[in-house]
């Protein structure tokens, strides 16, 4: 969850650390740092609190050299502190290393490293690799002079004078300290390396956390993603599980922990600079709510076949004979994901009469359900890198089930080791609220929804409904988007309110849900999703003239059922906001407040009836004051238990 950036080339590393930074917050806030060596000594600067504290310690400490490291952090082990910000120095200040994720015999090492003598100064697992890092060293010969280590080389397929070149044999040293540190953990880690005897070098390692390697020219970028590398490279290298990476100015070498050195493959970046910049708006998530009508469209193209009646898909690995002999899907995913799941179970039951199971991730991936021959996992992640959703799909995956994932991040862990999968293309979500992302990841589950049911008994009169139907959606969103305004005026009655209730049925119950984890996340108000008819059976005792219920009153088969149930809150006194459709004077006459959204089919609703909420949750926070990009304790991409 933290973010990792690191350098190494002809300009100061500072620049493109803070930089990257800058584009890394949004997966940690608690606390910041950077470590540069210079003149034969690790530097090393941070601060607790946001990014902006630590650059103000720069302007003091100004921090010099070409090869450094960076780090923002999500606290795990240790409150946000100064001194349990990364880098965290080794020994007598022989390495400094950042991590991102979790060191499960954190302890047990502690204890032997504190008996062995080495001296602790934060509560971090983290702080335990430095000083493995500085024992690996005291017993690891060297065939180098310290010299060696800085000399200026010839021999490398691009040059740069002003770059120190690092020998093999002191690459060679450094990969072998590695690889002796890392063979005591035991969790999670992506780690960035620097030695003060190496010149030079920056040295990446990971198991289980992401990394990102970008090639210039005549230098070497490393980041937790590939946002930061965006506008410097064109090029980049995704580091697996149990890879170490040894960067120079001029070189990358990449070698497995156990076999030794690996051929890396070199691929195009997928992200543009300026799609990881506001672009005129307040925050990122606002912009991300605009951005749907265009992220449905590049969702959905190419992927409907009107003359044929279905979706096309290019990735899913499995021929339509394979996928014929499913007779059950498990849906698991993590918070919105899971919410996007159980809206493709009502999807899929109803179109391909399939049976479906919505299972949280972080519980099946410990539970040990009865699966079937003819069982077929769906990992739904935006990040490809959810933690929980990763370990759930291996366990799936040992057990002899085909596994596929639906997934934003092209590269990702999830997305590589699932058998197949379908990429959602909605573009890089900055905002730690999803928002286009959920509604990206719906419409795929509907484009699956439709090709299961065309191979078994939707004809091809209802599969063209659907294709058209959806064909319509970008237009819809961006008619819903309309809504903002009249969301606005309604945010600022009700901002200053302690409670929620989000009410909707059949489609619109995981809609509920979402809406009210939206408002959750980013105005710190609480909220809580029900299907409607449920109220009665205990959360009506919350209905009181400061508790707003949100409705979701659609045109569907339970719409007299819904209108019941919000008379029931109105008889209690209890405000009602009503989202309704156009010509719905019904509804609208018994609500206090009234969001007008355009009609759709049913199955659709949840991807329009979104996009309100989700301004609705933004604007309070907004009211609030509330950093709705950064909100308090989250983090983007949950990559620890």
């Amino acid at each position: 969850m933290c973010g990792i950036v690191g350098y190494v080339g002809p300009n100061p590393a500072i620049d493109f650390l803070l930089a990257g930074l800058q584009r890394l917050e949004y997966r940690g806030y608690d606390s910041a740092g950077v470590a540069a060596l210079a003149d034969g000594r690790l530097q090393v600067v941070k601060t607790a609190g946001r990014l902006a504290n630590l650059e103000a310690a720069l302007q003091e400490t100004p921090l010099t050299g070409n090869v450094g490291i960076g780090h923002t952090r999500w606290a795990t082990h240790g409150p946000a502190s100064q001194k349990n910000a990364h880098p965290h120095l080794g020994g007598e200040g022989e390495v400094a290393v950042v991590h991102n994720g979790v060191i499960e015999n954190h302890s047990s090492l502690r204890a032997r490293l504190t008996a062995a003598g080495y001296l602790f100064h934060s509560e971090t697992d983290t702080e335990v690799i430095g000083h493995l890092l500085a024992e690996a060293i005291k017993s690891t010969p060297r065939n180098f002079s310290q010299d060696s280590s800085a000399t200026n080389g010839d021999n490398h397929e691009r040059t740069n004078p002003t770059s120190a070149h690092v020998p093999p044999e002191v690459q060679d040293w450094a990969l072998t300290v590695v690889k002796k540190a890392i063979a005591c953990l035991t969790g999670a880690y992506g780690l960035a390396i620097l030695f003060r005897d190496a010149p030079g070098l920056l040295v990446a390692a990971r198991c289980g956390s992401p990394l990102v390697l970008g090639v210039g020219e005549g230098e070497h970028y490393l980041a937790s993603d590939a946002s930061p590398l965006a506008g410097r490279v064109e090029q980049i290298v995704y580091l697996a599980d149990h890879e170490i990476a040894l960067l120079t100015a001029t070189s990358l070498r990449v070698a497995h922990q156990e076999s030794g050195h690996v051929e890396h493959r070199l691929g195009p970046i997928p992200v543009q600079p300026g799609e990881v910049d506001r672009g005129g708006f307040d925050h990122y998530m606002l912009k991300e709510i605009f951005e749907q009508p265009e992220s449905l469209r590049n969702t959905m193209r190419g992927r409907l076949d009107f003359e044929n009646a279905t979706a096309v898909f290019g990735g899913l690995n499995l021929t339509p004979q394979q996928l014929q002999g499913v007779n059950k899907i498990v849906l698991t995913g993590c918070g919105t994901s899971w919410h996007s799941a159980l809206v493709g179970e009502y999807m899929i039951e109803e179109f391909a009469r399939i049976p479906v199971e919505v299972e949280y991730a972080s519980e099946l991936r410990y539970r040990n359900p009865p699966m079937e021959p003819g069982t077929l996992l769906f990992a739904i992640t935006q990040s490809g890198e959810t933690a929980d959703t990763l370990a759930a799909l291996r366990e799936v995956k040992r057990r002899g089930h085909p596994t596929l994932a639906i997934c934003n991040v092209v590269g990702s862990t999830i997305a590589q080791e699932a058998d197949g999968g379908v990429y959602l293309h909605a573009g890089p979500e900055v905002g730690v609220a999803s928002t286009k992302a959920y509604t990206s990841q719906v419409a795929t589950l509907m484009l699956l929804a439709l090709y299961f049911g065309r191979l078994r008994h939707v004809g091809p009169r209802t599969g063209r409904r659907v294709i058209e139907a959806m064909r319509q959606l970008p237009d819809l969103a961006a008619r819903a988007l309309e809504t903002n305004d009249a969301v606005q005026r309604i945010a600022t009655k009700y901002a200053e309110c302690r409670n929620f209730l989000y009410l909707g049925r059949q489609y619109n119950f995981p809609s509920a849900l979402e809406g009210a984890l939206k408002l959750k996340e980013i105005s710190y108000i609480h909220a809580e999703g029900y299907p409607a008819a449920e109220m009665k059976h205990g959360p009506i005792a919350l209905i009181e003239e400061d508790t707003p219920s949100v409705f979701l009153v659609t045109r569907d088969a339970v719409y007299d059922k819904v209108l019941a149930n919000l008379e029931e809150v109105k008889a209690r006194r209890g405000p009602v906001i009503a989202v309704v459709e156009e010509g719905d004077t019904e509804a609208a006459s018994l609500a206090d407040d009234v969001i007008v959204i355009p009609r759709t089919p049913d199955f659709l609703q949840p991807i329009i009836t979104a996009i309100p909420l989700q301004l609705l949750a933004y604007h309070i926070a907004v009211l609030r004051g509330c950093d709705v990009d950064k909100p308090r304790n989250l983090a983007k991409s949950v990559t620890v238990e």
